[in-house]
């Protein structure tokens, strides 16, 4: 874990220190998760989306006119919820929550004024794994996900010029989560966003 935010580190010191060519943009941004797990197998009753939140903060640097780098460090509340029966005897409803501090970084092409269109990585470090039951529990699955999570982010930003901006990101996850050797599917993230923030 501390190659990959070192990795990160030195990535992001290098795109502002050789490629910037105009104003950084700095922010904070908050918005809704509708999380979902994807993949081979979904549980016996199925898995449906949960929703949660993320949070976190960004900065923007300029490459040309069109073209910037938006490197972001994102709280995300993740998972899924259903019925994993192989888990928990006779008990149909919970939520999986999977905690993840994800690094996105996202080319941006500035399509006209205000508007964007974004792509790019979306490295996650797991920070927790747990479920919740209907009767109340909650149990640990740490030690049955993976620590590094990669995914793939899509989507869209509008910006007002005093700074406020509202987007919309699909974050597809393309490795498997799984980490429990007796567990032979495969499944992955994915995570619907919609956001609110402030950049100066």
């Amino acid at each position: 874990m501390r190659k990959l935010f070192l990795i990160t580190a030195v990535a992001i010191f290098f795109i502002t220190n050789s490629f910037a060519q105009g104003e950084f943009r700095m922010g904070a941004k908050a918005g809704l998760n509708l999380a979902s797990i994807g993949g081979d197998y979904d549980g016996i009753g199925g898995l449906d989306s949960r929703v949660s939140f993320h949070i976190g903060g960004l900065i923007e640097v300029p490459i040309t006119d069109k073209i910037s780098v938006q490197p972001e460090i994102l709280y995300s509340s993740q998972g899924s919820k259903g019925n994993y029966g192989f888990l928990f005897d006779e008990v149909n409803d919970f939520k999986i929550k999977l905690d993840y501090l994800n690094i996105p970084i996202l080319g941006k092409y500035h399509i006209i004024e205000g508007l964007s269109g974004e792509l790019g990585p979306v490295i996650g470090v797991l920070v927790k794994a747990e479920s919740d039951t209907n009767d109340g529990d909650s149990v640990d699955l740490k030690d049955l996900y993976k620590s590094v999570d990669i995914g793939v982010g899509i989507g869209a930003t509008y910006r007002l010029p005093m700074g406020f901006f509202g987007s919309l990101r699909y974050n597809k996850g393309v490795t498997d989560i799984n980490d429990d050797p007796d567990f032979n599917y495969k499944n992955q993230n994915n995570v619907f966003q919609v956001s609110a923030g402030y950049t100066f």
